[in-house]
């Protein structure tokens, strides 16, 4: 069996008294999630997770690697892939989609997270998050 394993993060803000979740839509699944991807070389958890949230969306963060939540699935026959996920505070909010990879990207009020979010893995850290976030 194959192993792959990705690192990323819940990305917010604090926007007009509401918090805000950093959504992105991938181009080849076509739904929505957070920033992510895998580990490269001897990078640490935190490294790939800053790396891939600014190659992905442009955004630089601060990670809180005192929430760190990680998810298991099977993306494929005969591979099991993690991710491990942190929360992150964006230093900065205008974004850039990483074109080959990203659709589009939005920020998107906390609560309605469960709205857009495809996954219930994903809906389910976002619940998780909140406690450190708001």
């Amino acid at each position: 069996m194959l192993h792959e394993k990705s690192c990323g993060a819940i990305v917010y803000r604090k926007y007009h008294g509401n918090t805000e979740i950093l959504l992105i839509k991938h181009i080849n699944s076509g739904h929505w999630s957070f920033p992510k991807g895998h580990v490269e070389g001897d990078e640490t958890e935190e490294e790939t997770a800053k790396r891939e949230i600014l190659e992905e969306t442009g955004i630089e963060v601060n990670l809180d690697t005192t929430f760190r939540e990680i998810v298991s699935y099977s993306p494929r026959k005969d591979t099991q892939k993690i991710v491990v996920y942190f929360i992150g505070k964006a230093k900065n909010t205008d974004y850039r989609p990483q074109e080959d990879e990203i659709a589009e990207i939005r920020w998107v009020e906390i609560d309605r997270c469960g709205q857009v979010l495809a996954y219930e893995n994903d809906r389910s850290i976002v619940n998780k998050a909140k406690k450190f976030i708001i």
